[in-house]
């Protein structure tokens, strides 16, 4: 039997569904123009910016791939990739430890390491490039991957303790009464249990990630290693007066994101909430 609202709930409830369809439209917009513009020759987007492509034209993608596109696409999916990757299995490691072990300090040195997240990476651009020239590795994919760990690491620890902690006792326990070692138990028991939370931290690490500009632009100074974004930017000065060239490469910029979206969404909405509730 459906429920029977009284016109103040109807009024809510429309409003709500208003709300939420115009930020849905504000984000869609965007979106919908740098696709289409893409399909479209310059004369075609300047006539009428709104109209779908009536005869599909790629030669905006042409242009854009045969650039240096591939370099930079090469360049973020190795940077975005290893420093994701080795963030998720520290963070990982080091959740569990503060999760399930008991050691002096263990909240102390949690909070500490949660506070990071207010620091903006900005205030620590003139320290790390002061260390990366000392050391030599200005220009070099490990000195960009080690920040971007550094950064990524204190939400994902702070997420996956959560997660961690809300993990039934019963489980661990049956574990080790059957003689697994503490390793076995984490790697047989926790990480099977954690595939939302696991896959939504990859998703947001890789949308930060792909999308970061300003360390990228600083310790990256050489034209071979630049990432997508920092390209962008000088490509978009390029190609100021070719608006198809121009989109047709924010799409490629943006299409392994929506990708990765579309295959993890499922997982990531359900590892928004996981570990809210005890046992969950």
């Amino acid at each position: 039997m459906s429920k029977k609202y009284t016109p103040i709930e109807k009024v809510g409830i429309t409003s709500r569904q208003l709300i939420l369809i115009l930020i849905t439209a504000m984000a869609a917009v965007p979106g919908y123009l740098m696709v289409t513009g893409s399909l479209k020759t310059q004369a075609e987007f300047l006539n009428s910016p709104w109209s779908l492509p009536m005869n599909p034209n790629f030669q905006g993608y042409s242009a854009a791939w045969n650039d240096q596109f591939p370099t930079w696409f090469r360049n973020s999916l190795l940077v975005t990739v290893t420093a994701v990757f080795i963030t998720i299995v520290m963070a990982a490691c080091a959740a569990w430890g503060f999760a399930h072990w008991k050691w002096k300090g263990r909240d102390t040195v949690l909070g500490i390491l949660i506070s990071l997240m207010v620091v903006p990476p900005v205030v620590l651009l003139i320290p790390l490039f002061t260390l990366g020239a000392k050391l030599g590795w200005i220009s070099t994919f490990r000195m960009l991957i080690l920040v971007y760990i550094g950064l990524m690491l204190p939400f994902s620890i702070y997420l996956l303790t959560n997660f961690f902690r809300a993990i039934p006792a019963s489980l661990t326990e049956a574990a080790e009464i059957d003689g697994a070692s503490n390793f076995r138990t984490f790697r047989s028991v926790v990480l099977p249990l954690s595939g939302p939370p696991l896959i939504t931290l990859t998703i947001v690490n890789l949308l930060w990630a792909w999308n970061e500009l300003l360390l990228a632009l600083v310790f990256l100074q050489s034209d071979e290693q630049k990432t997508l974004m920092v390209g962008i930017t000088g490509f978009q000065s390029r190609y100021s007066l070719s608006i198809p060239t121009i989109m047709a490469g924010m799409t490629i910029a943006t299409l392994p994101l929506f990708i990765t979206y579309v295959f993890g969404q499922r997982y990531f909405i359900t590892g928004l909430t996981a570990g809210s509730v005890k046992g969950e």
